[in-house]
């Protein structure tokens, strides 16, 4: 029994220290959220003084969605959100939604605001009402025309585009002139620990997430979104390294236990011979 109960711990360091490993991996990866590994013990027997321990089990992989520390970078398009909420980012090709701490944004060749993956972010349009539409895609006018407007802008060239704190796009034109095209589009969830990771520091919603409730920053529990910064890893290396240093004294403890089980179950068949 002992072996078995031993062996349960040794699958758990190794578990814990898989999960220790990925964080410190991916301390340097912008919006990235942390995960610690949770465990149980396991018991037999019916009777409260006859029950026995056999061992532990990973009982779950938490993520910690705590914000990591915000860098300034100065570019117009990258994005922190200072508080609660994600950007919401969709896959042109599927129009399948993810969900992002990472705000390094970038404009592809047709104008469109876009991750390093190629999701668009998405943003509510001024016609739009937040509680009850859906977001569409950030689409930047062209360097060379400005959009088509209600009422038209004037014939000038695309010369930038800023967002304030409230996540409003604007965009400026060369004579001076300015207009605002929508407001970036945050997410939440009724449970965020639910989300389901699918890389690249996206999150996918889940059934025990729940739907997500898009708003505008600023509005109810949702942060606001800080131009010219992001957001990177809230992986903290020092506590990261003292976790990995448990988890190697967790695996070599089990460890020792089954080599004194061996020796024990040497000895007792050296007796009967």
């Amino acid at each position: 029994m002992s072996f078995y109960t031993s062996l349960s711990g040794l699958k758990n360091a190794q578990t814990g220290l898989s999960v220790t490993a990925n964080n410190i991996a991916n301390a340097e990866t912008l919006g990235f959220k942390k995960s610690r590994t949770l465990f149980s013990d396991l018991v037999v027997g019916d009777s409260p003084k006859m029950q026995q321990g056999i061992g532990s089990t990973v009982q779950s992989i938490t993520q910690n969605f705590g914000m990591g520390p915000i860098e300034q970078t100065g570019g117009a398009l990258d994005m922190a959100i200072t508080g609660d909420g994600f950007f919401a980012v969709k896959n042109p090709a599927t129009s399948d939604v993810s969900y992002t701490r990472n705000g390094a944004f970038t404009v592809d060749d047709s104008g469109f605001v876009k991750d390093g993956s190629g999701n668009r972010l998405q943003i509510f349009t001024p016609t739009q009402n937040p509680a009850t539409d859906l977001p569409v895609d950030c689409q930047l006018p062209s360097q060379s025309t400005p959009p088509v407007t209600t009422p038209p802008t004037p014939a000038s060239p695309f010369a930038g585009v800023s967002v304030g704190l409230d996540g409003s796009v604007k965009v400026s034109y060369a004579d001076g002139t300015n207009e605002t095209i929508g407001s970036v589009a945050l997410a939440t969830f009724p449970a965020v620990d639910g989300l389901k990771q699918t890389g690249s520091s996206n999150w996918v919603a889940s059934g025990v997430s729940g739907a997500a409730e898009y708003g505008l920053p600023g509005s109810t529990s949702l942060g606001s979104v800080k131009s010219g910064s992001i957001e990177r890893s809230n992986v903290d290396i020092t506590e990261e390294l003292v976790g990995l240093i448990t988890m190697q004294r967790y695996f070599q403890a089990n460890a020792k236990a089954i080599d004194t089980a061996t020796q024990i179950s040497q000895t007792v068949l050296n007796l009967r011979t």
